[in-house]
């Protein structure tokens, strides 16, 4: 058989172009054309009038940003969506890093029917998960405080008490996500080579040294994975305290996320302008927390 020409290369690059050209032209579509228009948005004061006429659309410059900057309702929002994210995301991989374990273990029986029961939360419908924890969490009737009486403590009434209510939050996205990150380190777990265990065993490291030094290291890829993940989907929470406070973000604006914050401002007020400023903002805080993310990784492998 005679190998190719040279004249093969611009052939089978315009067999692949061919190939990708409807999978951009998706992409360019519905992805890259609605943010270039969300961030041209964020420089006008669009709001209902201009979506009735749109000469009434005006470009404001950074009129919007600024404006945020001296938002109050901006920086509470901030401040509660960074602290969901981190206390609410290590302690999801925390829980799925301790099931997973649980479930690698040779000791463990029945491991497909615990994977698909702590799996199942991950495909439930969010939506559906929030309003049974609405009912869990109700002051007087619900079962969560139910239990607690039992055990002695005094109900907490976990969505009217501004010190609670970021926690109620919390225990849902930890029961509800951890299922998925508890797959993927159980797929982590598998590839890890049982020869380095026993190595270690045999030169005197305890079952705590070998977690450590062995496991974890090479878990590296999963956690930072899992974390990216669950940072941009922690940074984007929207649906909980929607659904939780009845869209209001309460007590006392304690569960007030910036998604929540944008959907006020651009669906309920109508100032889409200022909503496309805080989506953003959004944007470039995740992107920075990612960016850091991968820096500490590269630095731990170097």
């Amino acid at each position: 058989m005679r190998a190719p020409g040279p004249r093969s290369l611009p052939q089978e690059a315009r067999a692949a172009a061919l190939f990708l050209a409807p999978g951009l032209a998706v992409i360019g579509l519905f992805f890259l054309v609605p943010i270039a228009a969300s961030f041209l948005l964020s420089f006008t004061d669009f709001d209902i009038y201009a979506l009735a006429d749109t000469s009434n659309l005006r470009l404001v410059a950074l009129t919007n940003y600024a404006a945020l900057a001296r938002d109050p309702l901006f920086w509470i929002a901030l401040r509660n969506t960074f602290y969901f994210v981190f206390v609410g995301g290590p302690l999801t991989l925390g829980v799925a890093l301790a099931v997973a374990l649980l479930l690698h273990s040779k000791l463990a029986r029945w491991k497909g029917l615990f994977r698909t029961v702590f799996f199942a939360p991950y495909v439930t419908t969010l939506v559906g998960v929030t309003v049974v924890f609405r009912y869990l969490y109700h002051p007087r009737f619900g079962l969560l405080d139910r239990a607690l009486g039992w055990l002695g403590i005094a109900p907490i009434n976990w969505l009217g008490d501004p010190h609670w209510a970021m926690a109620a939050i919390i225990l849902l996205a930890i029961w509800k996500n951890s299922g998925y990150a508890m797959i993927l380190f159980i797929a982590g777990l598998g590839n890890i080579p049982e020869s380095l265990h026993e190595a270690a065993k045999i030169d005197g490291a305890g079952a705590l040294a070998r977690f450590r030094h062995v496991t974890l290291p090479l878990l590296a890829p999963t956690f930072l994975f899992l974390g990216i993940t669950t940072t941009i989907g922690y940074f984007q929470f929207f649906a909980e305290p929607y659904v939780l406070t009845g869209g209001v973000g309460g007590p006392l604006n304690a569960t007030l996320s910036m998604g929540l914050l944008m959907y006020k401002q651009g669906f309920r007020w109508w100032n889409m302008g200022y909503a496309a400023a805080i989506a953003f903002v959004l944007f470039l805080v995740i992107l920075a927390v990612s960016a850091v993310q991968f820096a500490l990784q590269r630095r731990r492998e170097a």
